[in-house]
């Protein structure tokens, strides 16, 4: 039976249904002896989504003061936020104990608001980069390797400019790729090596500008193959013809034309499938991979009894997630890994039996708590005994349950970071008028300048190939042909660049990815019509769209 409810934010209407229903009850905990059960939500999925994206700044670093010792440090929270932010190093140190932070608890105020003045007193390492090595310009990006401006990404190496990459080596420019490389300007891709520019390709080689192709190599402006090689735009050609078109590509100005051209051809004549996916069973969403029971989730990997998820890998029995995965049993979390029963937790890994936390690690049975590791019966970072928390936990979800917070993720105007720096801005990008008057922070970016340079130069006047490119530019400021502002070309980027024969970027790395961003499809689920047939689907194509659109079925059969 379905219970229809209306978002308190949007206004729009939307669905529980009983299996929703029966996740709330698993989720819900006991103390005491007493249950506490999750509520339905308030939201929609798409406004709780937003919610906890405005949590998450993968992207906007600044140069700031260590708090501890005064050292200059690259970080993620604006200094015009006021919070305290430590190095990661002296942030895993012993130099300061978070328990000596603890507060009791007030009844006559509310959680969220004690939970924040706790947060923002707390140190808070710079960026979330455990386990990484020579890493200092990246975010998000644990157990990495070599790696520059990579973002919300685990297990790469030798990487630069990407966002949520898994498990890749030496790739440049990339969005959502997986156990890839050598890769340059893919989306949405996995087990590729050599591909250039592909975007929703997978087990592709040496190919380049291709659009939904598998198991393909030497392949150039292709779409919808399956097992071929040496084709371009789905014709077969001679290994010579193939490589005369490649060397063409060298050229930035032939590359463009190139892409643009292919654009408009993957729009008229590729065969789109109403969802990419592969390897699922009962799923729902966009760009689910190898998941069982996975209901509206987007770019989700190898899960199973998920809803409402994103960037989620490995992710078992879990609503409404963003940002990671290896855990079990978790709702309203952001980035919580490796994690067992979990409610609205935030960048933590290995909680078990906590909730409401923030930047905790290898813990359980926590409440409230900011930057705990191996503690366990915490409570706004004060111990007590098991008894005792359990006492003390009842009863401030008794007064949650009043104020109508319990079961609710933190609130937007909350964040430790103004709307635009978050990923929300990326997902569902407002103006500085829109966010304000919801009473969301706003931060107006501040001038670059590049210090150091031997010569400032246009992008539209870098030379067309990479044999041209001096080893001098690595002192150039580049200034970007759409944004104005001035950017860097990098050593180990300049290699990578030779070595693939790939010519100079023309646009800052920001203008990289939302160029990136802007050619998948939104987070969003329409009702459409199989182009082929007629049969009713659920797909993040709008109806407004021109691609031609099929059914598995239809879209199998003119497939293979």
């Amino acid at each position: 039976m379905l219970l229809m409810k209306t978002c308190k934010q949007c206004s729009s209407p939307f669905e529980v249904s009983e299996a929703d229903s029966a996740f709330y009850e698993k989720i819900s905990p006991v103390y005491g002896g007493k249950k506490f059960p999750i509520p339905e939500p308030t939201l929609c999925p798409t406004c709780r989504m937003q919610r906890r994206l405005a949590y998450r700044n993968d992207r906007s670093l600044y140069r700031s003061t260590e708090n501890l010792t005064g050292k200059p440090v690259i970080t993620m929270y604006n200094p015009k936020w006021g919070h305290t932010v430590y190095s990661e190093k002296d942030w895993w140190g012993d130099k300061w104990n978070p328990l000596d932070y603890g507060r009791e608890y007030d009844p006559s105020k509310g959680f969220f608001e004690q939970f924040v003045n706790l947060q923002k007193a707390v140190p808070r390492f710079n960026v979330f980069n455990k386990d990484t090595e020579n890493c200092d310009y990246v975010n998000y990006a644990p157990h990495s390797k070599n790696c520059y401006l990579l973002f919300g990404s685990w297990f790469d190496e030798d990487c630069l400019f990407g966002q949520t990459l898994n498990e890749c080596k030496n790739c440049v420019d990339n969005l959502f790729l997986d156990h890839s490389e050598l890769c340059y300007e893919n989306i949405d891709s996995e087990n590729n090596f050599g591909s250039l520019y592909c975007q929703n390709c997978s087990e592709s080689t040496d190919s380049y500008f291709c659009y939904d192709c598998k198991n393909v190599r030497n392949c150039i402006g292709c779409w919808n193959l399956r097992s071929k090689s040496y084709h371009v735009e789905n014709k077969p050609v001679s290994k010579d013809e193939f490589e005369r078109l490649k060397n063409e590509l060298s050229s930035y100005r032939k590359c463009r034309e190139y892409a643009e051209k292919m654009r408009g051809i993957f729009l008229t004549h590729a065969i789109h499938k109403f969802r990419t996916d592969n390897g699922n069973e009962n799923a729902s969403g966009d760009f689910i991979f190898h998941c069982r029971n996975a209901k509206h989730s987007f770019s989700a990997y190898r899960c199973e009894d998920i809803a409402f998820s994103c960037r989620v890998f490995d992710q078992k029995d879990t609503y409404d997630f963003e940002g990671g995965g290896k855990g079990e049993l978790l709702y309203e979390n952001m980035s919580n890994d490796f994690s067992y029963f979990s409610i609205s937790c935030t960048t933590s890994e290995y909680l078990n039996h906590a909730h409401y936390s923030d930047l905790c690690f290898n813990s359980s049975h926590l409440f409230g708590c900011v930057g705990l590791r191996q503690k366990k019966y915490c409570v706004l970072n004060k111990e007590y005994a098991e008894n005792e928390y359990e006492a003390l936990v009842s009863r401030i979800i008794e007064s949650m349950q009043e104020r109508g917070e319990w079961g609710e993720f933190f609130p937007i105007e909350k964040s430790p970071f103004a709307y635009n720096e978050t990923l929300a801005q990326d997902y569902f990008p407002l103006t500085k008028k829109e966010a304000e008057e919801r009473g969301w922070k706003w931060v107006e970016e501040e001038k670059q300048e590049i210090s150091g340079v031997t010569k400032k130069i246009p992008a539209s006047k870098l030379p067309d190939t990479i044999s041209e490119i001096p080893d001098d530019i690595l002192n150039w400021a580049i200034t970007c042909e759409e944004s104005g502002k001035p950017f860097r070309i990098q050593k180990a980027e300049l290699e990578f660049y030779r070595k693939m024969g790939i010519p100079i970027p023309h646009f800052h790395p920001n203008v990289r990815h939302m160029k990136r961003m802007e050619k998948r499809n939104p987070r969003r689920l329409w009702e459409r019509k199989c182009d082929g047939c007629g049969a009713q689907v659920e797909s993040s194509y709008s109806p407004e769209r021109r691609e031609k659109l099929f059914c598995e079925a239809c879209y199998l059969a003119r497939v293979y």
